[in-house]
């Protein structure tokens, strides 16, 4: 069963405001959205939330992801992306044709899925991998078809 918005913020010690439970329910359905997206979803109809001004939709997108409820991801040349699969291992896949962005789960299942030649001395507990390639569609119009 999945949980509410109003319980997810709860969960991590968070106040229950309209444009919280706005942002995460603007992300349902809707990974990799940017702020932009986002913003767009909110205003269309979310109960509460559509006065938010922009700087408040990055405080409050800045809120949620310090409480590790939403993920950010910054695929290079990309703006950044924000989806609510937090807590897990698990990397993207990014089209160079349409910018299309999909999971892919880590290939070890456990962090940090790859491990450096050398560690520098850091304590290492995750690896952020991007893999970038065509989509199939894109493949597709490349060839013509």
């Amino acid at each position: 069963m999945e949980q509410s918005a109003g319980d997810l913020l709860k969960s991590k010690g968070l106040r229950s405001t309209a444009q919280r439970r706005a942002i995460l329910t603007a992300l349902r359905g809707h990974p990799h959205s940017t702020a932009s997206e986002i913003e767009a979803r909110i205003g269309a109809g979310s109960p509460g939330a559509s006065g938010l001004s922009k700087q408040g939709l990055y405080n409050v997108l800045e809120d949620l992801t310090n409480a590790q409820l939403i993920r950010c991801i910054e695929p290079a040349g990309s703006a950044t992306r924000y989806e609510l699969r937090v807590g897990d291992n698990h990397h993207h896949l990014v089209c160079r044709g349409c910018g299309r962005i999909e999971d892919v789960d880590c290939a070890v299942g456990a962090a940090p899925c790859l491990n450096p030649v050398e560690g520098k001395g850091f304590a290492i507990d995750e690896a952020e991998i991007t893999w970038w390639g065509l989509c199939a569609e894109c493949q597709k119009a490349a060839l013509g078809a």
